[in-house]
Order: structure tokens, then C-alpha cells, then sequence
């Protein structure tokens, strides 16, 4: 049943905008608006704070489905899971009411920075780092490009 709600969502409201998204090299709002709407943008965020808890598999066949007919709209679910996972593994109660409500209800979206000139998308040979200092962190290194 997820499978097709996502389909034909994805299909009427996603695909439409598919090409001219690709061409223009824009963010798929339409793609976001309608995820939202419907509440499959961050399917993966815990019922404790708003979202419908949904397993890694129905988070899988989100991002499948809409990926079925714009493969750069498929990046909203999937890396809204895949930012705010550390948030929702590790994160502190206070850390995650503050962000994982948010994200549940369509009101901000995560976002993750991963490749560096000498690493690419090897994480594990990845320089930049983060280190405390008082009550902020200072992050030190390079990023080429995010999601």
C-alpha cells in the first residue's frame, strides 16, 4: 500500500516537474511541497517527535518510488534520513525535540556534508573535524560538495 500511495504521488505530482528540474539544475519544491504534504519527506522520524516511525524499509520505498521518476527529488526523504540519523541514533532529548519535530512536520529539512578534495565520498579519508572550544565547536577543513 505505501508503494503505490508513494507511485502515484510521485507520478501526479513529481515526475511533471522532473526534466525542467534536471535542466534548470533547481530544487525540486514541487517534489518537496507534495512529500510534505503528505507526510513522506522524513517518514524515518521517531512518533515521539511527530513522525510516523516507519522503518528502514518503507523509508527505502519512498525513496525508490520517487527516485522512479526524478532521481534529484529522491534526495529530499533520502537525505533528510541520512542527516538527521546521527541526530536521531546519539543525539541528546533536548537535540532531538528541537530538530526532529521540525523536520517531521515539514518545517526545516537536514542536509549532510561528506566529500573533500583529497577524500571524495570516503568517509573514512575524510581530514575535516570538529573540535570543541568553550561552549562551541570549531570545524576545520574543506568541503567541495553537500547535499
Amino acid at each position: 500500500m505505501l508503494r503505490e500511495t508513494v507511485r502515484a504521488l510521485a507520478e501526479a505530482k513529481i515526475g511533471p516537474h522532473a526534466a525542467e528540474v534536471d535542466e534548470q539544475g533547481r530544487f525540486p519544491q514541487e517534489a518537496r511541497d507534495a512529500l510534505t504534504a503528505a507526510d513522506l519527506h522524513a517518514v524515518h522520524v521517531p512518533e515521539t517527535y511527530g513522525g510516523a516511525g516507519a522503518d528502514a524499509l518503507a523509508t527505502v520505498i519512498v525513496i525508490e518510488e520517487v527516485a522512479r521518476v526524478c532521481a534529484s527529488s529522491s534526495l529530499i526523504p533520502a537525505v533528510n534520513k541520512l542527516g538527521s540519523l546521527p541526530v536521531v541514533i546519539s543525539g541528546s532529548e533536548e537535540l532531538k525535540a528541537k530538530y526532529l519535530g521540525p523536520l517531521a512536520k515539514g518545517d526545516a529539512m537536514f542536509s549532510y556534508a561528506l566529500s573533500e578534495p583529497d577524500a571524495g565520498s570516503d568517509a573514512a579519508g575524510m581530514k575535516t573535524k570538529a573540535v570543541r572550544d568553550g561552549d562551541f565547536w570549531v570545524l576545520n577543513g574543506v568541503k567541495r560538495w553537500i547535499t
